[in-house]
């Protein structure tokens, strides 16, 4: 009875080890629509009450493992580094090679905090007014459906710059975000969503960030 007893013990910390290791090795990707039919895409975030949730799981490769000397391995002593040419920058017919010296900072991005406390990356510091879904109810106090559909508070999202030091982190962010937008958009819409994706791809490639 001990030994059985000792074998689930043993079988149950390499279940929990596993599934660790899933969740470490994996990013959920969320879809989110509301009832309007604006479409947000999000990681390891699910999507607000009253929206229509995708969801999808995408495994993330593991980490290469840290490199370990081997023991009584004799210290390398440095020696000074003999000059070399810098190496030929090479390209494609479709996409030539940049200098780093012909590359130029990012443009300004902003984050942008919603009334509800969710906050997203945009190009503009100053997105226009949107309409959010009121809750209403009828005369007898009982949910109004058909009321609800039409009547809406205008809001506006408050933006803030990034600062330069964390520009290239942020488009790499948007970047994925298109990504994941054109990936899990509708046929009729792919196309402008990836026409979105290669834009941000090509400032981030052509900027400092692509260095």
């Amino acid at each position: 009875m001990r030994h059985v007893v000792l074998a689930v013990l043993v079988l149950g910390c390499m279940f929990v080890a596993a599934r660790a290791g899933y969740a470490k090795n994996s990013v959920v990707i969320y879809r989110c629509t509301d009832s309007f039919g604006a479409l947000t895409v999000q990681n390891n975030v699910a999507c607000p009450k009253g929206t229509r949730q995708e969801r999808r799981v995408i495994d993330v490769p593991p980490a290469m493992p840290a490199y370990v000397p081997a023991p009584n391995a004799k210290p390398v002593i440095a020696s000074e580094p003999e000059p070399v040419a810098a190496p030929a920058i090479v390209g494609t017919p479709d996409e030539p090679a940049i200098a780093d010296a012909d590359r130029l900072p990012p443009p300004a991005l902003f984050r942008c905090n919603t009334y509800d406390n969710d906050s997203y990356l945009s190009e503009d510091a100053a997105p226009p007014p949107r309409c959010v879904r009121l809750q209403t109810v009828g005369l007898d106090g009982s949910a109004d459906n058909n009321g609800g559909s039409v009547a809406c508070q205008m809001v506006t999202d408050q933006c803030q710059r990034i600062p330069d030091g964390a520009a290239c982190d942020a488009w790499k962010e948007r970047l994925r975000e298109t990504e994941a937008t054109w990936k899990f958009a509708r046929a009729d819409d792919s196309d402008g969503e990836k026409a979105g994706y290669e834009r941000v791809r090509k400032i981030v490639r052509e900027s400092t960030c692509g260095k």
